[in-house]
């Protein structure tokens, strides 16, 4: 906790009075920020894992006690068919730190996180999937982590998912990295950590959520990656395919669109459209050299041509779709907050 005074002194006797403004003590206003009624918050979105929801909180429940802190759990039911939401209010009938958000169908990993971390209320969250594949016992050493870093992503090194699934995954994240310019070698990993801060900076919506730490990053956000055991999975099925990769590269032009060039559009459209125009010049100029030395080759020269008529015609409307995203922009600066991190003497 962070507190800050308009007066300082020392050996204060405790006597607490709350307030919507902050906290009395012996008639001394103390204003606090970022404060969490736990100390950490464990948010569990799932969809259909019945099998596995006891284990994990209990085993949940046992690192709070090994690391002293008052912790709760809050699972997200993304619409399950089977008994998960049932067996929750159970855990939530003897647990009041236990808490269960239950959506009416399925909206996706993306707004069960959103919702998650709009509920939290530790001074540092934690995601995790209910399948146990990701493992409580490193939940340790992902707080440690936390205490010099705002976010903690997971490295699931050792993966004991099949072949089909690892080798995309790793293409996947290679494709990440070149194009986030951030060093996590598993981007995708839905085990990690952030302090209470950095989530509430986030929006979430479609499939970002495999790209929080990159949107985080963008705003100055300090990030750093642990490696974390990965267990095969006990019961259920997994829920994602090969076509999340597919989704996933849609997804990643967006990010790089929303931390790169959200606040200066026409630089992207702009340059695409530069690089539109120097191909079309050029291409011009070589189908005609071809077809005036190389007679013969008039059909590649008539595909070039053709080629850099469509490049030309292209610019205009990049530079066009620029200025109206410049415009949009401009209109809604007032609503842009920039990544504060600290202010003195500014009440």
């Amino acid at each position: 906790m962070q507190f800050r005074s308009k007066a300082q002194s020392a050996g204060i006797a405790l006597k607490w009075k709350n307030n919507k403004k902050g906290i009395y003590i012996n008639g001394i206003m103390w204003y606090y920020y970022g404060m969490g009624k736990y100390d950490l918050s464990i948010v569990v979105p799932l969809y259909n894992e019945a099998g596995t929801i006891v284990e994990l909180y209990e085993k949940v429940k046992a690192q709070f006690l090994q690391c002293d802190v008052k912790g709760e759990i809050i699972f997200i039911d993304d619409g399950s068919t089977d008994k998960s939401k049932e067996i929750i209010n159970n855990l939530c009938d003897s647990d009041t730190d236990c808490r269960l958000i239950s959506f009416r169908t399925n909206c996706g990993k993306a707004a069960a996180l959103s919702v998650g971390f709009d509920k939290a209320q530790g001074e540092y969250i934690i995601t995790m999937d209910a399948d146990l594949q990701d493992d409580p016992e490193e939940i340790p050493q992902f707080l440690e982590a936390l205490k010099d870093y705002d976010i903690v992503s997971g490295w699931k090194k050792d993966r004991k998912d099949p072949l089909e699934k690892r080798l995309p995954s790793k293409l996947y994240n290679k494709t990440v990295r070149a194009m986030t310019k951030t060093s996590l070698h598993d981007m995708n990993c839905g085990f990690k950590g952030y302090r209470r801060k950095a989530v509430k900076e986030i929006k979430l919506y479609g499939e970002l959520h495999r790209y929080i730490p990159a949107i985080l990053a963008a705003r100055g956000f300090t990030i750093t990656e642990i490696v974390v055991k990965h267990h095969k999975r006990k019961s259920g099925k997994s829920k994602y395919g090969f076509e999340r990769y597919i989704r996933g590269l849609f997804d990643l032009i967006t990010v790089v669109y929303l931390t790169k060039y959200m606040r200066r559009p026409l630089h992207l459209f702009g340059g695409i459209a530069l690089g539109a125009f120097i191909f079309g010049v050029l291409g011009l100029i070589a189908g005609f050299c071809v077809l005036s030395y190389f007679w013969y080759l008039d059909f590649l020269a008539g595909v070039l041509i053709i080629l850099s008529i469509i490049s030309l015609t292209a610019v205009l409307p990049l530079l066009g779709i620029g200025l109206i995203a410049e415009k949009l922009n401009y209109d809604s600066f007032s609503s842009y907050i920039p990544p504060v991190e600290e202010t003195r003497n500014c009440e």
